[in-house]
């Protein structure tokens, strides 16, 4: 399974709207439950971004979970395939 980390930046109307995120990551979860993916973390954060997000799963799975998410116009994404040790490794030992 593929990892996805998702750097989240809320918008006017997600900051207006900002009490309401609880509720908007559950929703999330389920949709992403229902699409096959696994919800690894998610934290609220300060600094650059508002919110970071993990997930496992295939790459059209997160591409339709994300779609969902920035229509409703509350965040802004830019979201990064994560690579652990161990596949790393494997991709290194390819390299000629």
């Amino acid at each position: 399974m593929a990892t996805y980390i998702t750097l989240i930046n809320l918008t006017e109307q997600g900051a207006r709207n900002i009490k309401d995120s609880p509720q908007r990551f559950e929703a999330y979860q389920g949709l992403a439950e229902k699409l096959g993916l696994t919800v690894k973390s998610v934290y609220w954060t300060t600094g650059a971004f508002d919110i970071i997000l993990t997930v496992e799963g295939d790459e059209e799975a997160a591409m339709v979970s994300l779609l969902n998410v920035i229509t409703q116009g509350n965040v802004r994404t830019q979201t990064l395939r994560a690579f652990p040790l161990a596949e790393m490794q494997g991709l290194i030992s390819k390299i000629s």
